[in-house]
């Protein structure tokens, strides 16, 4: 229970912030081209609490997820439609910039938020020239296509010298379509089409390979005996196992788990200088395989961005997250992908509560994401939503005239209906993730 006060006060605290600011974004441009502003309301239904400022009644509402600015004339039939100061009187472009500017400033802050992160700490994670595949999973997409360990992406879906980073965001949008493959292999260019399937449980694409990355000893976990009688330290980095290079972690568990219990010749590095040890594995009945007894994890150097390095990386971490919220959503639309993907106030809560338990940095990180989700969400084109606003305007500038009041009531009344739709559907997905599965 308490707990899940926890979550409920964390999640509160979040999506508050995301609709205050979004909310005060549509207000500070309506007051700028001097619209009429009725009320700006945090949430829907019943007054709790508020005051009144000139013109504008400041309000808290019983229903807090979400909230509104009320400008005067906005709705059909408003008695207040014909005053110079209500919103239909205005220019559409300045009706566009009033509407547009409730995301923009969720973007704004999700970029904000970011760059703060970096200024403060930024993983730096040691990566090779060029994406190099470190694992492949047997009977996987990219092993039935023919990619081996070892192998340079040099090209991907038109894209040249890709970073893993580029490789991963098409493997994780492109459940059930092709991708097509080029990497280099002793000096030779080698195509494949490899189709990634789809993953039921992560909801995403997965073409079962992994980056060459290298893999250091983290501390001891199950069976430490292992790991500390074989003189392994944290920090040191696995060279080979049994003269297999180590190009990531799952790779040495499959060569750990291939040993069934026989000792294994393991080289390490340690200050610059290689070492050969002999380790025993030892069954783990916990997570039911073979251990060394030796935590394992990636290289990551916390470091503090200049300001300009930091808003260019938040940046551009914002843009690619973008382009993967709007693939997923074609990736829904072309019935690739499963809508159970999508997070709904439940499952954001329970996200919230966790965030804020492991620390402000990945709370912070977590309101960036929910800030930059939020304002594409309310960029699409549905009716009722900003985005669906929008291009309402954009077809009346094109047109020249107003849609007439009957289609306009006909459009809200559609979204409306969808929008409720969509939000039964993330209710129930969040409830039933949460069921025991059978």
């Amino acid at each position: 229970m308490v707990s899940f006060l926890q979550d409920f006060w964390w999640f509160l605290v979040l999506i508050g912030v995301m609709i205050l600011l979004h909310e005060l974004g549509h207000y500070l441009v309506g007051r700028f081209f001097d619209v009429k502003i009725d009320a700006f309301s945090i949430g829907f239904g019943p007054r709790l609490f508020g005051f009144r400022r000139g013109e504008t009644d400041f309000k808290v509402c019983l229903i807090l997820f979400g909230g509104y600015v009320k400008f005067a004339g906005e709705q059909p039939g408003d008695e207040q439609a014909s005053d110079p100061r209500a919103l239909p009187s205005k220019p559409r472009w300045q009706r566009l910039c009033i509407t547009f500017a409730g995301p923009a400033t969720n973007i704004v802050l999700a970029v904000g938020l970011l760059t703060g992160l970096y200024m403060v700490q930024y993983p730096k994670i040691p990566m090779p020239p060029s994406p190099t595949v470190g694992y492949v999973v047997p009977d996987g997409a990219a092993g039935k296509a023919g990619v081996r360990e070892g192998d340079k992406v040099v090209q991907i879906d038109g894209v040249v010298d890709p970073t893993w980073e580029t490789v991963a965001v098409k493997e994780i949008a492109s459940a059930k379509r092709p991708m097509d493959v080029w990497v280099e292999r002793n000096g030779q260019r080698l195509n494949f089409t490899v189709t990634p399937v789809y993953d039921d449980k992560q909801h995403i694409g997965f073409a079962g390979w992994t980056q060459s990355t290298a893999v250091q000893v983290g501390g001891y976990c199950c069976n430490i005996e292992a790991a500390q009688k074989a003189g392994l330290q944290k920090g040191d980095t696995f060279v080979s196992v049994n003269g297999k290079p180590i190009r990531s972690s799952m790779r040495l568990l499959d060569v750990i788990g291939e040993a069934k219990g026989s000792p294994v010749d393991l080289a390490y590095a340690r200050d610059g200088k290689e070492y050969h040890t002999t380790v025993t594995p030892v069954w783990d009945p916990a997570s039911k395989s073979w251990r060394i007894g030796a935590a394992l994890e990636s290289p990551v150097e916390i470091i503090k961005l200049p300001f300009r390095e930091a808003l260019a990386e938040s940046w551009r971490q914002n843009v690619q997250s973008a382009k993967l919220i709007y693939q997923f959503i074609q990736g829904i639309i072309e019935r690739r992908m499963s809508a159970k993907s999508l997070e709904g106030p439940i499952r954001i809560a329970q996200l919230s509560g966790q965030a804020a338990r492991e620390g402000a940095m990945v709370y912070i990180g977590l309101m960036a994401a929910v800030s930059l989700n939020l304002a594409i969400f309310n960029l699409l084109p549905i009716p009722i939503l900003d985005g669906g606003v929008m291009l309402m305007l954009l077809v009346e500038m094109l047109l020249r005239r107003d849609l007439s009041l009957r289609i306009k009531e006909a459009i809200v009344r559609v979204g409306f209906v969808f929008l409720m739709m969509v939000v039964v559907f993330v209710l129930y997905n969040d409830i039933s993730k949460l069921l025991p599965q059978g």
